[in-house]
């Protein structure tokens, strides 16, 4: 069955539209991949606050997390990332 469209476009836009959640996809698109505490680190956001945000964002599709005790989340490699997460100019993915 294919995917429903309309619904990820929905959590997609619904994701984009918080301007941390903005602010938390171009801190990883220019210094790749971070931790939640990395993240609060450079943000004006408590961890707490990251952490909920990046849920909203990996059930959107926008963030991925790697395994592991500090899990860091990065861009996927669709959304334009390198293999380090990290986000090339010009590329919008596959």
């Amino acid at each position: 069955m294919p995917p429903d469209v309309e619904a990820i476009a929905e959590q997609v836009f619904t994701a984009l539209t918080d301007p941390t959640r903005r602010a938390i996809l171009a801190a990883l698109a220019a210094h790749g991949p971070a931790t939640a505490t990395d993240l609060a680190d450079r943000l004006p956001v408590t961890r707490q606050a990251i952490a909920k945000h990046l849920t909203l964002l990996a059930e959107a599709g926008l963030v991925t997390a790697e395994p592991g005790e500090r899990r860091r989340v990065r861009v996927p490699a669709a959304l334009g990332a390198d293999a380090h997460g990290t986000a090339v100019p010009g590329r919008a993915g596959p």
